[in-house]
């Protein structure tokens, strides 16, 4: 397996645009605190670009 990404929800979505909110339940980020491994791709690196003000992401190698 490659790199993998560690991103774990640290701030609500209310107020923000629907757009952001399916990007996150996209990635399996519906509650406060729950935290996702997900594959470092490029896809996903962008979704995270869109929320980064809403998640925290930790890299690591598996």
């Amino acid at each position: 397996m490659g790199n993998v990404l560690k991103v774990k929800k640290i701030k609500s979505e209310i107020g923000r645009p629907e757009k952001q909110r399916k990007i996150l339940r996209g990635m399996g980020l519906n509650k406060m605190n729950r935290e996702v491994t997900l594959e470092d791709t490029p896809q996903i690196r962008g979704m995270i670009n869109k929320v980064i003000h809403l998640v925290s992401v930790e890299e690591s190698k598996e």
